[in-house]
């Protein structure tokens, strides 16, 4: 067990937390914020015009909201809802600004501590099915993650294998998982994250769904048995760990790293901005205090440095690159950057296709899939448009659910859905690499 590991470990026990079977189990009052979120609420806001487009963007230069779609102002577009969490003593106000300027607008979540309270309640109103099971359907924190990594790597050695690729900015180890059968170290590979953007925990709970669903469906599912001898599959549960854990412990809405800066008090840099592929262009901030902020350089985050790292290492065995985010349904390809059609196109476009096709036939749920240009907005320096630049020809993003209603705050009754048809889709792209199209 490393270093680091058994210091968050004593510090889960400080908390009132126990450990059960290498999971950490915290009552529930650690995770509610200390009722921070009591009488917050969601607003969607649809502006039907440019001139609500200008008037939204000014609004929100005034005010302190945190923008959950778009994630930055500047992404705004007449047609296209607007999804904003708002303090509680500003709501009034903005409800009754948005009535006099005529601009369309409903509450989603009209408190935004309950919601909270529901998504995590199960610490206790819930229990376990068992204490000896791993419960795949709820969410869990940065220390049950890795205690669960070790574990899965001490009961599963034929087929996974546990890293580090280095460590956080707080210092934190950055495990990745290694599925497949050994003994062939030259197969196509692929690589999937979560957890890059810290308030999106579906993310974290898909990787280590996927990791479940792969172990214990090779025995008796000859297509899963198929893709894992065939190729190896890096899957890193948790990138930005750091601003998962604060998310966790301090503030449930943290997107960005944990990183300080110099010159501002405001931390943390967006993770998916922080790519050396057309660096703090378009769709990124240079603002520190940004959601969207690049950082001061590219690969400036140790996260970020650590898996560019790694994949530069691995580029001529990487084929796939996929990454899993939250929210709107969606499955984006490059580039992400321009609007310009990918020389792979047909290809891509196919795979894509194939994917939403399969995550569509579980529950009869839409995803859009597109360019991420075309499809969400524009935006620069994104792992997806890096991997793909540097040679890994089919990367993609996912776009969990759901489509705002829940927004980051998918309750834990989702993760079952979500994982099943989810899984279906990256089976579909990885199944296409064994094909013909793929390289």
């Amino acid at each position: 067990m490393g270093m680091s590991l058994r210091r968050s470990l004593r510090t889960a026990v400080l908390l009132g937390c126990v450990i059960i079977y290498s999971n950490v189990v915290c009552p529930v009052d650690a995770y509610l914020y200390n009722n921070r979120y009591a009488g917050d609420q969601v607003f969607r806001i649809t502006p039907d015009s440019l001139k609500d487009v200008e008037l939204l963007q000014k609004l929100f230069q005034n005010m302190t909201v945190d923008l959950w779609q778009p994630n930055s102002a500047s992404l705004m577009q007449e047609g296209s809802p607007v999804d904003v969490h708002v303090g509680r003593t500003l709501t009034q106000g903005l409800h009754l600004h948005l009535q006099q300027k005529h601009i369309q607008h409903k509450v989603l979540i009209p408190n935004l501590q309950k919601e909270i309270e529901k998504q995590t309640g199960y610490r206790s109103a819930r229990k376990r099915r068992s204490v000896l099971q791993y419960d795949y359907e709820v969410y869990h924190s940065l220390e049950e993650i890795q205690s669960w990594m070790f574990e899965m790597n001490r009961t599963h050695s034929h087929l996974l294998d546990m890293f580090s690729v280095g460590r956080s900015y707080e210092g934190r180890p950055l495990y990745v998982l290694q599925l497949g059968k050994r003994g062939r170290p030259y197969r196509k590979a692929v690589w999937i994250d979560c957890g890059v953007h810290a308030r999106e925990w579906i993310g974290p709970a898909f990787c280590q769904w996927f990791v479940r669903e792969a172990l214990n469906s090779y025995q008796h599912d000859s297509g899963m048995r198929r893709l894992m001898n065939q190729l190896a599959f890096y899957i890193m549960p948790v990138l930005n760990v750091d601003g998962y854990h604060y998310s966790w412990t301090t503030d449930r809405f943290w997107r960005k790293t944990r990183s300080k800066n110099h010159k501002y008090h405001c931390r943390g840099v967006d993770a998916n901005r922080n790519w050396k592929v057309k660096w703090c262009e378009e769709g990124a901030s240079s603002h520190p205090c940004d959601e969207t902020y690049c950082g001061p350089s590219p690969e400036s985050e140790p996260e970020v440095k650590a898996v560019a790292k790694f994949l530069r290492k691995h580029r001529k065995q990487v084929k796939a690159y996929i990454s899993i985010h939250a929210y709107a349904q969606m499955l984006l390809y490059p580039y992400s950057y321009k609007y310009t059609m990918i020389p792979n196109f047909n290809c891509v476009e196919s795979a894509a296709h194939n994917a939403v096709t399969a995550l569509y036939s579980a529950y009869g749920v839409r995803y859009r899939y597109g360019p991420a240009s075309t499809t969400l907005y524009v935006s620069s320096g994104s792992s997806m448009d890096w991997a793909y630049k540097n040679g890994i020809q089919y990367a993609f993003a996912f776009e969990l659910r759901d489509t705002g209603y829940f927004g980051f705050l998918l309750p834990e009754a989702q993760i079952n859905p979500t994982c099943t048809e989810t899984m279906r889709a990256v089976k579909a792209i990885a199944s296409g690499l064994l094909k013909k199209c793929a390289v």
